[in-house]
């Protein structure tokens, strides 16, 4: 029975979570109506696996339109399933990248400021060394740039640490993408992601759907002979009549094989007394 249970079990849980990654991913793919959509994307799920397992069974007694129609729904489905997948695990991708790039852009904003805080610093020791242009104003200026610097380099720090981290979050798909694409290709990451996703998408609910008919087949296998059984029986009895009908017949037969009168069977059984 674990053979049954197994694939059975596995099939619900992926389905489960297949279905819980579209559902989600079609709401946001369609935020305009959320529950509707998830309401929606649930009972079609469950729909779909009933009617695998209905299928599968009722194959070939099944009017062939309405065995076409439902496999047709069922591939529609899957392809259903498959986008919404695409969907929640490619927002869960664009997130990282508003963060990732909202960080950057604070940096590059405070790395212009720095670079300019730093030229104007320069220009203003210059003019502090030289004796005609060194005032006590220059003198201000050059303690109000470096105090501007290092405010600029207190708030880069926070930023930098941030910026780290995020580099290794998207560090393994960083190295897969290297792979096979070029660095210089600006959106190398991007497309690494993307494959990423279709590989997953291909072996995730095709698989549940899969496990469901194997179960099913190993439940019908397992049921068979208990249905067979009776049949075999059936036959054995009937063998054993006809077997015992025809020696009853060889019995009361002569040698020409016809069938003896009973007033001989009579005189035979006097003439054996």
């Amino acid at each position: 029975m674990i053979q049954v249970l197994l694939p059975f079990l596995t099939a619900i849980g992926l389905s489960a979570i297949a279905a819980y990654y579209s559902v989600i991913g079609l709401a946001q793919i369609f935020p305009g109506s959320y529950w509707p959509i998830i309401i929606m994307g649930s009972v079609l799920e469950a729909s779909k696996l009933v009617t695998v397992s209905w299928l599968y069974n009722n194959w070939n007694v099944t009017v062939r339109i309405m065995r076409y129609y439902f496999l047709g729904a069922i591939i529609l489905l899957m392809l259903i399933t498959s986008m919404g997948i695409f969907g929640y695990l490619s927002k869960a991708h664009l997130d990282t990248n508003i963060i990732v790039g909202a960080n950057s852009v604070q940096l590059k904003t405070l790395d212009t400021q720095e670079k300019i805080a730093k030229e104007r610093l320069t220009y203003l020791l210059q003019r502090a060394g030289d004796p005609a242009t060194a005032t006590r104003k220059i003198d201000v200026q050059i303690q109000e740039t470096q105090a501007e610097l290092k405010r600029i380099s207190n708030e880069k720090l926070p930023l930098l640490s941030e910026e780290n981290k995020l580099t290794a979050e998207i560090g393994p798909i960083k190295y897969i993408a290297e792979l096979f694409y070029s660095k210089d290709d600006p959106n190398f990451i991007d497309k690494a992601v993307r494959s990423v996703i279709l590989i997953i998408i291909i072996v995730f609910d095709p698989l549940a759907v899969l496990l469901l008919i194997a179960s099913n087949q190993t439940y019908r296998r397992m049921k068979e002979p208990t249905e067979i059984e009776p049949i075999k029986k059936a036959k054995k009895k009937k063998t054993l009549d006809n077997s015992t009908s025809n020696s009853l017949e060889s019995f009361f037969a002569d040698d020409k094989n016809e069938v003896i009168p009973k007033t001989d069977i009579t005189k035979i059984d006097g003439d054996f007394k």
